[in-house]
């Protein structure tokens, strides 16, 4: 879910339009057509990209071009070879480059953020798994998704990484937008763990000898 907060993040982020913008994961491309819309020019990719729409179905190891700028809404966490499409990312950006993450962070989430989402699901008449012990759940989704440590490490041999400000997630998880005032609360109660997070990257002018291959 492309969200205001989410559009205003990624905006005050970037370099000034009209730069060059690659969006990695870009699913149906909403937040690329906001972007272009505001003058930037971008290359959305997405390797399950459906037919008929501005998103390459390619996947960042298979994206070329020389961007400003890198936009990863929800999507690296996801992305194989982890390790690989990161280096590849960094040959596509300039040096002193931005490169804006907004994750879900799958490290946080636990049982009671999963009870918390099977609730709101069943409150709009959803019932998807809602069979399944919240700890299996859990534990296959960290199975099969990258937490955002694993992600960073990746990053930082040719990124500095800002910190993460960490905030809500689950209500642009097959929700509504109207709940996030409600997460931000719970959050705020310690009731619910902030399972989102945003930070922005700046490409290395070199890769540092700390980082550097043997």
């Amino acid at each position: 879910m492309i969200t205001a907060d989410l559009i205003a993040f990624v905006r005050s982020s970037l370099p000034p339009a009209p730069a060059r913008i690659l969006e990695i994961g870009a699913g149906t491309g909403e937040l690329a057509a906001h972007l272009r819309a505001a003058g930037y020019l971008v290359t959305a990719i997405d390797p399950a990209a459906e037919p008929d729409t501005e998103v390459r179905p390619i996947s960042l190891l298979e994206a070329d071009g020389e961007f400003d700028a890198a936009v990863a809404v929800v999507s690296l966490h996801h992305v194989a070879p982890l390790d690989e499409s990161c280096v590849h990312l960094a040959t596509l950006l300039a040096p002193g480059a931005q490169l804006v993450i907004d994750e879900f962070d799958v490290a946080r989430f636990d049982e009671r953020a999963l009870e918390w989402w099977r609730s709101q699901r069943r409150a709009l008449g959803e019932s998807s798994d809602q069979d399944e012990h919240p700890a299996q759940v859990v534990d296959k989704l960290r199975e099969h998704v990258h937490p955002l440590s694993v992600v960073c490490d990746a990053l930082t041999p040719r990124f500095q990484i800002g910190e993460p400000v960490r905030g809500p997630y689950l209500h642009r998880w097959e929700l509504s937008a109207s709940l996030r005032e409600v997460e931000v609360e719970l959050i705020a109660q310690d009731l619910l763990p902030a399972t989102g997070a945003r930070l922005v990257g700046t490409m290395r002018t070199a890769v540092s000898e700390a980082h550097a291959p043997p």
